[in-house]
Protein backbone atom coordinates (compact mmCIF):
# COMPACT_ATOMS: atom_id res chain seq x y z
CA UNK A 1 0.00 0.00 0.00
CA UNK A 2 1.85 2.45 -1.48
CA UNK A 3 2.01 6.43 -0.80
CA UNK A 4 0.42 9.19 -3.67
CA UNK A 5 2.11 11.36 -4.95
CA UNK A 6 0.07 14.09 -6.40
CA UNK A 7 1.28 16.75 -9.00
CA UNK A 8 1.91 19.34 -6.40
CA UNK A 9 4.76 17.16 -5.18
CA UNK A 10 2.92 16.55 -1.50
CA UNK A 11 3.16 13.01 -0.71
CA UNK A 12 -0.08 11.85 0.34
CA UNK A 13 -0.99 8.52 2.77
CA UNK A 14 -2.21 5.40 1.12
CA UNK A 15 -6.42 5.71 1.01
CA UNK A 16 -6.07 9.76 1.02
CA UNK A 17 -8.75 11.15 -1.37
CA UNK A 18 -8.06 14.80 -1.76
CA UNK A 19 -4.64 15.81 -1.78
CA UNK A 20 -3.90 17.14 1.68
CA UNK A 21 -1.98 19.96 -0.18
CA UNK A 22 -3.40 21.23 -3.33
CA UNK A 23 -6.83 19.90 -2.54
CA UNK A 24 -7.03 18.20 -6.11
CA UNK A 25 -9.24 14.96 -6.12
CA UNK A 26 -7.62 11.76 -6.97
CA UNK A 27 -10.86 10.29 -8.69
CA UNK A 28 -11.23 12.80 -11.51
CA UNK A 29 -14.08 10.45 -12.83
CA UNK A 30 -16.17 11.89 -10.54
CA UNK A 31 -17.78 14.59 -10.70
CA UNK A 32 -20.08 15.11 -7.39
CA UNK A 33 -19.40 17.68 -4.49
CA UNK A 34 -16.40 16.75 -2.74
CA UNK A 35 -17.19 14.70 0.59
CA UNK A 36 -15.32 17.86 2.81
CA UNK A 37 -16.23 16.06 6.16
CA UNK A 38 -12.99 14.81 6.98
CA UNK A 39 -11.15 16.73 4.16
CA UNK A 40 -10.68 13.18 2.18
CA UNK A 41 -7.69 12.80 4.26
CA UNK A 42 -6.89 8.80 4.62
CA UNK A 43 -8.38 7.17 8.07
CA UNK A 44 -6.58 3.92 9.25
CA UNK A 45 -9.86 2.18 9.33
CA UNK A 46 -10.60 2.65 5.81
CA UNK A 47 -7.58 1.49 4.40
CA UNK A 48 -5.98 -1.46 6.48
CA UNK A 49 -7.85 -4.67 7.38
CA UNK A 50 -5.68 -7.40 7.44
CA UNK A 51 -4.29 -8.65 10.97
CA UNK A 52 -6.32 -8.65 14.25
CA UNK A 53 -5.73 -5.52 15.65
CA UNK A 54 -7.11 -3.81 12.25
CA UNK A 55 -10.28 -5.40 12.46
CA UNK A 56 -10.85 -4.87 16.19
CA UNK A 57 -9.80 -1.01 15.30
CA UNK A 58 -12.46 -1.21 12.16
CA UNK A 59 -14.82 -2.35 14.58
CA UNK A 60 -14.84 0.34 17.37
CA UNK A 61 -13.89 3.33 14.53
CA UNK A 62 -17.44 2.47 13.27
CA UNK A 63 -20.18 5.30 14.22
CA UNK A 64 -22.52 2.68 14.08
CA UNK A 65 -20.75 0.50 16.70
CA UNK A 66 -20.56 3.68 19.06
CA UNK A 67 -24.43 4.28 18.16
CA UNK A 68 -25.10 1.10 19.14
CA UNK A 69 -23.22 0.53 22.46
CA UNK A 70 -24.95 3.78 23.29
CA UNK A 71 -27.95 2.57 22.53
CA UNK A 72 -27.70 -0.78 24.74
CA UNK A 73 -25.71 1.38 27.44
CA UNK A 74 -28.87 3.41 27.42
CA UNK A 75 -31.64 0.15 27.65
CA UNK A 76 -29.07 -1.30 29.97
CA UNK A 77 -29.21 1.78 32.55
CA UNK A 78 -33.11 1.94 32.08
CA UNK A 79 -33.44 -1.37 33.07
CA UNK A 80 -32.00 -0.57 36.11
CA UNK A 81 -34.64 2.05 36.98
CA UNK A 82 -37.49 -0.29 36.97
CA UNK A 83 -37.11 -0.88 40.32
CA UNK A 84 -34.87 0.55 43.05
CA UNK A 85 -31.23 -0.02 43.01
CA UNK A 86 -29.94 -2.87 46.30
CA UNK A 87 -28.15 0.57 47.61
CA UNK A 88 -31.66 2.44 48.11
CA UNK A 89 -33.72 -0.66 49.34
CA UNK A 90 -34.56 0.26 53.23
CA UNK A 91 -31.08 -0.57 54.71
CA UNK A 92 -32.80 -2.99 57.02
CA UNK A 93 -34.44 -5.16 53.98
CA UNK A 94 -32.32 -8.23 52.35
CA UNK A 95 -32.53 -7.82 48.85
CA UNK A 96 -33.62 -11.74 48.61
CA UNK A 97 -37.00 -10.84 50.08
CA UNK A 98 -37.42 -7.94 49.57
CA UNK A 99 -38.01 -7.78 45.96
CA UNK A 100 -40.18 -10.73 46.03
CA UNK A 101 -42.11 -9.12 48.87
CA UNK A 102 -42.78 -5.80 47.74
CA UNK A 103 -42.83 -6.54 43.51
CA UNK A 104 -43.93 -10.11 43.46
CA UNK A 105 -43.31 -12.68 40.38
CA UNK A 106 -41.63 -10.07 38.25
CA UNK A 107 -39.19 -8.77 40.86
CA UNK A 108 -38.43 -12.21 42.22
CA UNK A 109 -36.75 -12.83 38.39
CA UNK A 110 -34.96 -8.92 38.41
CA UNK A 111 -33.26 -10.13 41.49
CA UNK A 112 -32.39 -13.39 40.20
CA UNK A 113 -31.17 -11.79 37.14
CA UNK A 114 -28.65 -9.58 39.25
CA UNK A 115 -30.66 -6.53 38.01
CA UNK A 116 -31.06 -5.46 41.58
CA UNK A 117 -27.18 -4.23 41.64
CA UNK A 118 -26.84 -3.36 37.74
CA UNK A 119 -24.67 -0.86 38.15
CA UNK A 120 -21.78 -2.87 39.66
CA UNK A 121 -22.41 -6.44 37.54
CA UNK A 122 -19.31 -6.94 35.74
CA UNK A 123 -21.16 -7.33 32.07
CA UNK A 124 -22.84 -3.35 32.82
CA UNK A 125 -19.01 -2.76 33.22
CA UNK A 126 -17.59 -4.16 30.42
CA UNK A 127 -20.76 -2.14 28.33
CA UNK A 128 -18.99 1.11 29.48
CA UNK A 129 -15.38 -0.31 28.53
CA UNK A 130 -16.30 -0.92 25.41
CA UNK A 131 -17.59 2.39 24.99
CA UNK A 132 -14.67 4.15 26.26
CA UNK A 133 -12.99 2.16 23.67
CA UNK A 134 -15.30 3.33 20.74
CA UNK A 135 -14.92 6.86 21.50
CA UNK A 136 -11.28 6.82 21.69
CA UNK A 137 -10.43 4.61 18.91
CA UNK A 138 -13.35 6.77 16.56
CA UNK A 139 -11.22 9.80 17.76
CA UNK A 140 -8.08 8.90 16.89
CA UNK A 141 -9.13 7.35 13.69
CA UNK A 142 -10.69 10.92 12.43
CA UNK A 143 -8.87 13.86 14.60
CA UNK A 144 -5.06 12.86 13.46
CA UNK A 145 -5.65 12.68 9.57
CA UNK A 146 -7.81 15.82 9.92
CA UNK A 147 -5.84 18.04 11.83
CA UNK A 148 -2.82 16.80 9.63
CA UNK A 149 -4.41 18.16 6.47
CA UNK A 150 -5.60 21.34 8.06
CA UNK A 151 -2.41 22.09 9.26
CA UNK A 152 -1.12 21.22 5.35
CA UNK A 153 -3.45 22.80 2.83
CA UNK A 154 -2.49 25.89 0.63
CA UNK A 155 -3.61 28.91 -0.34
CA UNK A 156 -3.79 27.97 -4.01
CA UNK A 157 -5.83 24.88 -4.32
CA UNK A 158 -6.32 22.63 -7.59
CA UNK A 159 -8.90 24.20 -10.14
CA UNK A 160 -10.97 20.65 -9.43
CA UNK A 161 -11.28 21.08 -5.50
CA UNK A 162 -12.69 24.87 -5.96
CA UNK A 163 -15.24 23.60 -9.14
CA UNK A 164 -16.20 20.39 -7.17
CA UNK A 165 -17.18 22.69 -3.77
CA UNK A 166 -20.90 23.03 -2.98
CA UNK A 167 -20.73 27.14 -3.57
CA UNK A 168 -18.95 27.87 -6.58
CA UNK A 169 -18.51 30.76 -9.02
CA UNK A 170 -16.32 32.32 -11.78
CA UNK A 171 -16.23 36.41 -11.94
CA UNK A 172 -15.04 38.62 -14.72
CA UNK A 173 -13.23 41.57 -13.04
CA UNK A 174 -11.24 45.03 -14.12
CA UNK A 175 -8.31 44.80 -12.00
CA UNK A 176 -8.26 41.40 -10.14
CA UNK A 177 -5.75 42.26 -7.46
CA UNK A 178 -7.94 45.21 -6.83
CA UNK A 179 -10.97 43.21 -6.52
CA UNK A 180 -9.28 40.84 -4.28
CA UNK A 181 -7.32 43.82 -2.00
CA UNK A 182 -10.83 45.28 -1.33
CA UNK A 183 -12.12 41.38 -0.55
CA UNK A 184 -9.71 41.34 1.84
CA UNK A 185 -10.70 43.82 4.06
CA UNK A 186 -14.26 43.30 3.72
CA UNK A 187 -13.40 39.51 5.08
CA UNK A 188 -11.09 41.23 7.81
CA UNK A 189 -14.12 43.67 9.24
CA UNK A 190 -16.24 39.97 9.54
CA UNK A 191 -13.54 38.93 11.85
CA UNK A 192 -12.12 36.01 8.91
CA UNK A 193 -7.95 35.42 9.06
CA UNK A 194 -6.71 35.45 6.15
CA UNK A 195 -3.44 33.91 3.94
CA UNK A 196 -2.49 34.78 0.70
CA UNK A 197 0.03 33.07 -1.72
CA UNK A 198 0.77 34.44 -5.33
CA UNK A 199 -2.01 37.06 -4.92
CA UNK A 200 -4.37 34.13 -3.67
CA UNK A 201 -6.17 34.00 -0.64
CA UNK A 202 -7.98 31.87 1.37
CA UNK A 203 -10.22 33.41 4.51
CA UNK A 204 -10.73 31.19 7.48
CA UNK A 205 -12.52 31.60 10.51
CA UNK A 206 -14.17 29.26 13.51
CA UNK A 207 -11.60 26.24 12.46
CA UNK A 208 -11.60 25.10 16.31
CA UNK A 209 -15.10 24.61 15.92
CA UNK A 210 -14.39 21.77 14.27
CA UNK A 211 -12.53 19.69 17.17
CA UNK A 212 -16.01 20.36 19.18
CA UNK A 213 -17.34 16.42 18.86
CA UNK A 214 -13.53 15.08 19.78
CA UNK A 215 -13.46 17.81 22.78
CA UNK A 216 -16.31 15.70 23.62
CA UNK A 217 -15.22 13.06 23.67
CA UNK A 218 -12.14 13.46 25.63
CA UNK A 219 -15.09 14.60 28.83
CA UNK A 220 -17.07 11.53 28.12
CA UNK A 221 -13.62 9.32 27.65
CA UNK A 222 -12.44 11.48 30.95
CA UNK A 223 -15.58 10.92 33.01
CA UNK A 224 -16.02 7.26 31.99
CA UNK A 225 -12.59 6.56 33.39
CA UNK A 226 -13.86 8.29 36.55
CA UNK A 227 -17.00 6.13 37.34
CA UNK A 228 -14.31 3.29 36.28
CA UNK A 229 -12.28 4.28 38.79
CA UNK A 230 -15.11 3.64 41.50
CA UNK A 231 -14.05 -0.32 41.65
CA UNK A 232 -10.50 0.53 42.37
CA UNK A 233 -9.57 0.18 46.30
CA UNK A 234 -9.62 3.24 47.96
CA UNK A 235 -10.95 5.20 45.19
CA UNK A 236 -14.81 4.99 46.17
CA UNK A 237 -16.71 3.91 49.30
CA UNK A 238 -19.80 4.07 49.94
CA UNK A 239 -21.07 2.07 52.83
CA UNK A 240 -23.76 1.51 55.45
CA UNK A 241 -23.00 0.63 59.16
CA UNK A 242 -25.34 0.38 61.88
CA UNK A 243 -24.25 1.26 65.25
CA UNK A 244 -26.25 0.55 68.40
CA UNK A 245 -25.59 2.47 71.72
CA UNK A 246 -22.96 1.96 73.35
CA UNK A 247 -20.85 -0.35 70.56
CA UNK A 248 -17.97 0.23 68.85
CA UNK A 249 -17.98 -1.26 65.25
CA UNK A 250 -15.35 -1.02 62.24
CA UNK A 251 -16.07 1.62 59.87
CA UNK A 252 -16.63 0.01 56.36
CA UNK A 253 -14.08 0.58 54.02
CA UNK A 254 -11.24 2.34 55.98
CA UNK A 255 -9.62 -1.33 55.89
CA UNK A 256 -10.11 -2.09 59.34
CA UNK A 257 -7.93 1.32 59.95
CA UNK A 258 -10.76 3.28 62.00
CA UNK A 259 -13.77 2.52 64.27
CA UNK A 260 -16.37 4.34 65.67
CA UNK A 261 -18.19 3.88 69.20
CA UNK A 262 -21.79 5.19 69.22
CA UNK A 263 -22.00 7.30 72.62
CA UNK A 264 -25.77 8.12 72.24
CA UNK A 265 -28.66 8.62 69.84
CA UNK A 266 -30.88 11.10 70.21
CA UNK A 267 -34.22 11.40 68.31
CA UNK A 268 -36.72 14.53 68.45
CA UNK A 269 -40.46 14.74 67.01
CA UNK A 270 -42.43 17.98 66.27
CA UNK A 271 -44.80 18.54 68.73
CA UNK A 272 -48.16 16.89 68.03
CA UNK A 273 -49.79 20.05 70.07
CA UNK A 274 -48.01 22.60 68.17
CA UNK A 275 -50.53 24.24 66.52
CA UNK A 276 -48.29 25.87 63.69
CA UNK A 277 -47.40 21.88 62.71
CA UNK A 278 -51.17 20.45 62.83
CA UNK A 279 -51.53 20.77 59.06
CA UNK A 280 -48.35 18.62 58.38
CA UNK A 281 -48.39 16.04 60.95
CA UNK A 282 -52.37 15.42 59.84
CA UNK A 283 -51.03 14.44 56.42
CA UNK A 284 -47.89 12.88 57.01
CA UNK A 285 -50.30 10.22 59.80
CA UNK A 286 -47.24 9.89 61.75
CA UNK A 287 -44.57 11.38 63.89
CA UNK A 288 -42.45 13.59 62.09
CA UNK A 289 -38.84 13.85 63.01
CA UNK A 290 -37.50 16.85 63.95
CA UNK A 291 -33.71 15.77 64.96
CA UNK A 292 -31.75 12.83 64.83
CA UNK A 293 -28.48 12.77 66.30
CA UNK A 294 -25.77 10.55 66.87
CA UNK A 295 -23.05 11.49 69.36
CA UNK A 296 -19.84 9.31 68.49
CA UNK A 297 -16.33 9.00 69.13
CA UNK A 298 -13.31 8.13 66.23
CA UNK A 299 -10.63 5.53 66.93
CA UNK A 300 -8.29 4.42 65.00
CA UNK A 301 -6.10 1.47 65.46
CA UNK A 302 -2.49 1.30 66.25
CA UNK A 303 -1.45 -2.22 66.64
CA UNK A 304 -0.57 -4.55 63.57
CA UNK A 305 -3.96 -5.69 63.21
CA UNK A 306 -3.36 -9.70 64.22
CA UNK A 307 -6.65 -11.89 63.70
CA UNK A 308 -8.21 -12.43 66.55
CA UNK A 309 -6.46 -10.36 68.89
CA UNK A 310 -8.41 -7.20 70.20
CA UNK A 311 -7.67 -4.21 68.66
CA UNK A 312 -5.77 -1.29 70.26
CA UNK A 313 -7.34 1.73 69.81
CA UNK A 314 -6.95 5.47 70.04
CA UNK A 315 -9.33 8.34 70.07
CA UNK A 316 -8.74 10.76 67.60
CA UNK A 317 -11.91 12.65 67.21
CA UNK A 318 -15.68 13.13 68.59
CA UNK A 319 -18.56 14.73 66.57
CA UNK A 320 -22.34 15.10 66.73
CA UNK A 321 -23.42 13.61 63.44
CA UNK A 322 -26.54 15.01 61.90
CA UNK A 323 -28.25 15.20 58.63
CA UNK A 324 -26.24 17.33 56.40
CA UNK A 325 -23.50 17.96 59.47
CA UNK A 326 -21.08 14.84 58.48
CA UNK A 327 -18.39 13.52 60.48
CA UNK A 328 -15.56 13.96 58.27
CA UNK A 329 -11.56 12.27 58.53
CA UNK A 330 -8.84 11.43 56.37
CA UNK A 331 -10.84 11.62 53.32
CA UNK A 332 -13.97 9.62 54.67
CA UNK A 333 -17.48 11.56 55.48
CA UNK A 334 -20.01 9.70 57.80
CA UNK A 335 -23.49 10.71 57.24
CA UNK A 336 -26.76 10.21 59.17
CA UNK A 337 -28.83 8.13 56.91
CA UNK A 338 -31.41 6.24 59.27
CA UNK A 339 -32.46 5.32 62.51
CA UNK A 340 -33.84 2.50 64.47
CA UNK A 341 -35.79 2.84 67.82
CA UNK A 342 -36.29 0.13 70.65
CA UNK A 343 -34.21 -2.80 69.04
CA UNK A 344 -34.74 -5.58 70.59
CA UNK A 345 -30.82 -6.25 72.96
CA UNK A 346 -31.56 -9.20 75.45
CA UNK A 347 -34.32 -11.33 76.17
CA UNK A 348 -34.60 -13.19 79.90
CA UNK A 349 -36.21 -16.08 80.52
CA UNK A 350 -36.74 -18.47 83.92
CA UNK A 351 -37.09 -21.90 84.03
CA UNK A 352 -39.78 -23.60 85.70
CA UNK A 353 -41.46 -27.04 86.43
CA UNK A 354 -44.78 -27.16 84.10
CA UNK A 355 -47.04 -29.02 86.92
CA UNK A 356 -45.66 -26.96 90.30
CA UNK A 357 -44.31 -23.43 88.88
CA UNK A 358 -41.52 -23.64 90.75
CA UNK A 359 -38.32 -21.80 89.18
CA UNK A 360 -34.64 -22.67 89.26
CA UNK A 361 -32.83 -19.63 87.60
CA UNK A 362 -33.14 -16.66 85.20
CA UNK A 363 -31.02 -16.31 81.94
CA UNK A 364 -30.00 -13.25 79.97
CA UNK A 365 -29.84 -13.64 76.49
CA UNK A 366 -28.33 -11.36 74.03
CA UNK A 367 -30.08 -11.05 70.58
CA UNK A 368 -26.64 -9.74 69.30
CA UNK A 369 -24.19 -12.49 70.21
CA UNK A 370 -25.97 -15.12 72.29
CA UNK A 371 -23.99 -17.48 74.71
CA UNK A 372 -23.83 -21.18 73.85
CA UNK A 373 -24.80 -22.55 77.02
CA UNK A 374 -26.18 -20.90 79.91
CA UNK A 375 -25.80 -22.84 84.06
CA UNK A 376 -27.77 -22.19 86.25
CA UNK A 377 -26.31 -24.88 88.86
CA UNK A 378 -27.55 -27.60 91.31
CA UNK A 379 -27.60 -29.63 87.59
CA UNK A 380 -29.38 -27.39 85.54
CA UNK A 381 -28.77 -25.53 82.54
CA UNK A 382 -30.34 -24.29 79.41
CA UNK A 383 -27.98 -25.01 75.62
CA UNK A 384 -28.68 -22.77 72.54
CA UNK A 385 -28.76 -24.62 69.83
CA UNK A 386 -30.03 -22.79 67.14
CA UNK A 387 -30.72 -18.88 67.19
CA UNK A 388 -32.88 -16.88 64.68
CA UNK A 389 -32.47 -13.50 64.60
CA UNK A 390 -35.21 -12.37 62.08
CA UNK A 391 -37.56 -15.62 62.17
CA UNK A 392 -39.77 -16.42 59.81
CA UNK A 393 -40.58 -19.79 57.91
CA UNK A 394 -39.41 -20.81 54.85
CA UNK A 395 -41.48 -22.44 51.56
CA UNK A 396 -40.61 -25.71 53.50
CA UNK A 397 -41.78 -24.89 56.82
CA UNK A 398 -38.20 -24.98 58.43
CA UNK A 399 -37.56 -21.93 60.91
CA UNK A 400 -35.16 -19.56 58.84
CA UNK A 401 -33.81 -15.97 59.83
CA UNK A 402 -34.25 -13.03 57.00
CA UNK A 403 -31.24 -10.90 58.01
CA UNK A 404 -29.05 -10.81 61.38
CA UNK A 405 -30.80 -8.07 62.78
CA UNK A 406 -33.19 -8.66 66.08
CA UNK A 407 -36.02 -8.13 64.70
CA UNK A 408 -37.91 -10.95 65.00
CA UNK A 409 -35.55 -13.69 67.50
CA UNK A 410 -36.64 -16.67 68.04
CA UNK A 411 -34.45 -20.27 69.79
CA UNK A 412 -34.04 -23.49 69.99
CA UNK A 413 -33.46 -24.52 73.84
CA UNK A 414 -32.20 -27.89 74.86
CA UNK A 415 -32.94 -27.78 78.76
CA UNK A 416 -31.00 -29.77 80.74
CA UNK A 417 -32.24 -30.93 84.35
CA UNK A 418 -31.04 -33.56 87.08
CA UNK A 419 -34.17 -35.65 86.36
CA UNK A 420 -33.72 -35.48 82.51
CA UNK A 421 -30.03 -35.31 81.87
CA UNK A 422 -30.52 -35.91 78.07
CA UNK A 423 -32.37 -32.28 77.63
CA UNK A 424 -35.60 -31.39 76.34
CA UNK A 425 -35.91 -29.31 73.25
CA UNK A 426 -37.94 -26.42 73.12
CA UNK A 427 -38.83 -23.52 70.40
CA UNK A 428 -39.09 -20.21 72.25
CA UNK A 429 -39.55 -16.52 70.54
CA UNK A 430 -42.15 -13.73 70.92
CA UNK A 431 -45.43 -15.15 71.51
CA UNK A 432 -44.29 -18.55 70.90
CA UNK A 433 -43.47 -21.41 73.08
CA UNK A 434 -43.62 -24.55 71.75
CA UNK A 435 -42.32 -28.35 73.36
CA UNK A 436 -40.52 -30.37 70.49
CA UNK A 437 -40.46 -34.60 70.78
CA UNK A 438 -43.15 -34.79 72.98
CA UNK A 439 -44.24 -32.70 76.00
CA UNK A 440 -41.37 -31.52 78.68
CA UNK A 441 -41.05 -31.48 82.29
CA UNK A 442 -39.64 -27.33 82.17
CA UNK A 443 -40.56 -24.83 80.13
CA UNK A 444 -38.01 -21.19 79.82
CA UNK A 445 -41.10 -18.55 80.59
CA UNK A 446 -39.89 -15.29 79.23
CA UNK A 447 -40.26 -12.16 81.56
CA UNK A 448 -38.34 -9.41 80.30
CA UNK A 449 -36.86 -7.67 77.45
CA UNK A 450 -34.24 -4.42 76.96
CA UNK A 451 -34.48 -2.10 73.86
CA UNK A 452 -31.67 -0.32 72.30
CA UNK A 453 -31.68 2.22 69.71
CA UNK A 454 -29.29 2.06 66.56
CA UNK A 455 -28.11 4.25 64.43
CA UNK A 456 -27.27 3.69 60.26
CA UNK A 457 -24.56 6.27 58.90
CA UNK A 458 -23.54 6.26 55.43
CA UNK A 459 -19.63 5.99 55.41
CA UNK A 460 -18.77 7.94 51.80
CA UNK A 461 -15.24 8.28 50.28
CA UNK A 462 -15.15 9.62 46.73
CA UNK A 463 -11.88 11.03 44.96
CA UNK A 464 -13.40 10.48 41.52
CA UNK A 465 -15.69 13.65 41.71
CA UNK A 466 -13.40 16.12 40.86
CA UNK A 467 -12.65 13.36 37.58
CA UNK A 468 -16.08 13.22 37.02
CA UNK A 469 -16.77 17.15 37.31
CA UNK A 470 -13.21 17.46 35.38
CA UNK A 471 -15.04 15.25 32.15
CA UNK A 472 -18.19 17.22 32.37
CA UNK A 473 -16.61 20.36 31.54
CA UNK A 474 -14.59 19.16 29.13
CA UNK A 475 -18.18 17.94 27.54
CA UNK A 476 -19.91 21.36 27.65
CA UNK A 477 -16.85 23.20 26.20
CA UNK A 478 -16.98 20.63 23.21
CA UNK A 479 -20.41 20.57 23.55
CA UNK A 480 -20.87 24.94 23.25
CA UNK A 481 -17.65 24.49 20.80
CA UNK A 482 -18.90 22.54 17.88
CA UNK A 483 -22.66 23.49 18.20
CA UNK A 484 -22.41 27.56 18.68
CA UNK A 485 -19.38 28.22 16.04
CA UNK A 486 -19.05 26.85 12.26
CA UNK A 487 -16.18 26.30 10.44
CA UNK A 488 -15.62 28.33 6.75
CA UNK A 489 -13.89 29.00 4.31
CA UNK A 490 -14.00 31.32 1.36
CA UNK A 491 -11.30 30.83 -1.88
CA UNK A 492 -10.47 33.51 -4.06
CA UNK A 493 -8.29 32.48 -6.79
CA UNK A 494 -6.98 33.98 -10.16
CA UNK A 495 -7.30 32.13 -12.81
CA UNK A 496 -6.69 33.06 -16.27
CA UNK A 497 -8.39 36.44 -16.27
CA UNK A 498 -10.89 35.24 -13.77
CA UNK A 499 -11.44 34.88 -10.34
CA UNK A 500 -12.82 31.81 -8.96
CA UNK A 501 -14.84 32.20 -6.07
CA UNK A 502 -16.03 28.91 -3.77
CA UNK A 503 -16.65 28.38 0.04
CA UNK A 504 -17.16 25.42 2.49
CA UNK A 505 -18.73 25.32 5.75
CA UNK A 506 -19.33 22.04 8.01
CA UNK A 507 -22.70 23.76 8.60
CA UNK A 508 -24.77 27.14 8.56
CA UNK A 509 -24.65 27.42 5.08
CA UNK A 510 -26.90 30.55 4.84
CA UNK A 511 -24.84 32.60 7.32
CA UNK A 512 -21.70 31.97 4.73
CA UNK A 513 -23.77 32.88 2.11
CA UNK A 514 -25.07 36.27 3.91
CA UNK A 515 -20.69 37.32 4.47
CA UNK A 516 -20.20 35.97 0.62
CA UNK A 517 -23.15 38.52 -0.26
CA UNK A 518 -21.17 41.14 2.08
CA UNK A 519 -18.14 40.99 -0.15
CA UNK A 520 -20.35 40.60 -3.78
CA UNK A 521 -22.37 43.49 -2.72
CA UNK A 522 -19.33 46.45 -2.26
CA UNK A 523 -16.77 45.03 -5.28
CA UNK A 524 -17.09 43.79 -8.73
CA UNK A 525 -17.32 39.97 -7.57
CA UNK A 526 -20.41 37.86 -8.37
CA UNK A 527 -22.54 35.79 -6.24
CA UNK A 528 -21.30 32.46 -6.39
CA UNK A 529 -24.14 29.75 -7.11
CA UNK A 530 -25.20 26.99 -4.76
CA UNK A 531 -25.59 24.11 -6.58
CA UNK A 532 -27.55 21.97 -4.00
CA UNK A 533 -30.44 24.83 -3.77
CA UNK A 534 -29.83 24.97 -7.50
CA UNK A 535 -30.45 21.05 -7.90
CA UNK A 536 -33.43 21.64 -5.44
CA UNK A 537 -35.18 24.31 -7.63
CA UNK A 538 -34.67 21.93 -10.58
CA UNK A 539 -36.06 19.13 -8.74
Amino acid sequence: MEKAKCECGHVNPYGTVICESCGKPFFEEEKALLNMRYEGVARRSQTYNKTMIDKVWNFFSSVKVGIWLIVVTLLASSIGTIFPQEMYIPPTANPTFFYEAEYGAIGKIYYLLGFHDLYNSWWYMLLIAALGVSLIICSLDRVVPLHRALKTQRVTRHESFLQRQRVHGVSNVDDSDETIEQAQQILKEKKYNLFEENGNIVAEKGRFSRWGPYVNHIGLIIFLIGCMLRFFPGMYVDENIWVREGETVVISGTDGEFFLRNDQFIVDFYDDTDERFQDALVRAGSPIVRKYQTSATLFQRIDDGVVGREPELVEVARHDIRVNDPFKFEGYALYQYAFKQNEISEMSFELEENETGERFGRIDVSTYDPETIYDLGNGYKVEVIEYFPDFYFDDDRTPASQSRIPNNPAFIFKIFTPEIEEGEISFVGIQTNQDINGENTHRLRFVDIEMNHVTNLVVRKDYTLGILMVGGVIFMVGLVQGMYWTHRRIWLQKVNDEIWVSAHTNKNWYGLKKDIEAVVSKTELTMPIDSVEEEEKKS
